[in-house]
């Protein structure tokens, strides 16, 4: 005989496995942004500047986002206008290191971002450093060794660039953390990005002498191929993955989002393979230095496994980095 059950108990599971094929869905889009940096032929400063602006502007098209801005107090808005500007850094550097060694690289750097917030948050946050956080970043630096040699010479200034913005996601992302109160967190998008803007177009005529590598002309219009992938970027990328993940969160638990959020830089690195055929130009030791450093971020979560998920707002920044901690 067939067991029946009530409608109203079989929905939780139904909306549990629904949300997760929403998360793994907008983790392979937070993926396809590095394939889309290396596709997008603008140089990284006019390409985050265009992908900022154009977020910004269809965020503004919400009445939501400015009732929430007319909500936030001084503070607050100052607060996150000073973590947009490092939101600004941190994908100026996620893009340089891709157009300075290729979209593999970028990826596999970013997920050391757990590992420095390990270090960084317990100081952002003001509270005791814990040993098993210190043993975790410890876990990875075989592999980043491996990475590192792993690569051709004439990238490795890509792979300090991108452990670089690895540190600017950890750092934005505690203050994030401390900074949360009820805002909205369209609104606190469209604050973030919006003064991240701003923050490019005053920085860019100092680039040269601040980080020449990365220094370039700001105001490039783009050509029909880039346009479109700027839209794609702006809107397939960065708001369709941040409205599904915001439903998504309701029935996952953060140990659940963390584990597939974990998966970015392996996404990215299949898609690199496939579209990009990035694996000629790197060796296998690159190869196992991900393996080590995936490896010990999907070990991460276990140390975390009771935490609720807490910090939505930090999907449209950070392609979901550290939110469930």
């Amino acid at each position: 005989m067939t067991a029946r059950f009530p409608h109203n108990m079989r929905m939780p599971m139904t909306d549990t496995r629904k949300a997760l094929l929403q998360i793994h869905f907008c983790v392979l889009l937070w993926g396809v942004t590095a394939i889309l940096g290396k596709l997008i032929t603008l140089p990284a400063l006019p390409l985050v500047w265009w992908r900022m602006l154009l977020v910004v502007a269809m965020l503004a098209l919400l009445p939501r986002v400015w009732r929430g801005l007319r909500q936030l107090s001084p503070a607050l808005f100052a607060g996150y206008c000073g973590v947009g500007a490092l939101v600004a850094l941190h994908w100026l550097t996620f893009y340089g290191a891709v157009k300075l060694a290729n979209a593999s690289v970028a990826a596999t750097c970013i997920a050391l971002a757990p590992v420095f917030t390990a270090v960084i948050e317990p100081w952002v946050a003001r509270r005791p450093f814990q040993l098993r956080e210190l043993a975790f970043g410890i876990a990875v630096l075989p592999g980043v060794a491996l990475v590192v040699g792993g690569v051709p010479h004439g990238m490795r200034l890509g792979v300090l660039i991108g452990a670089l913005s690895a540190l600017l996601v950890a750092v934005f992302g505690s203050l994030n953390k401390r900074l949360v109160s009820h805002a909205d967190p369209l609104t606190v998008t469209a604050l973030e990005l919006g003064a991240g803007t701003l923050t490019l177009t005053l920085l860019a005529p100092l680039l040269p002498f601040l980080l020449p590598a990365l220094a370039s002309p700001l105001w490039v219009v783009p050509n029909l191929h880039d346009g479109l992938l700027l839209l794609a970027l702006a809107g397939l990328c960065t708001l369709l993955p941040f409205a599904l993940a915001l439903v998504a969160l309701r029935h996952l638990s953060a140990y659940t989002v963390q584990l597939v959020t974990n998966l970015e830089p392996v996404y990215a690195i299949l898609l690199a393979m496939v579209l990009l055929s990035e694996q000629r130009e790197l060796t296998p030791l690159f190869y196992a230095g991900v393996a080590i450093i995936v490896g010990a971020v999907f070990l991460h979560p276990l140390l975390n496994r009771r935490k609720p998920v807490q910090h939505p707002e930090l999907l449209g920044t950070a392609e979901a980095r550290n939110i469930a901690d």
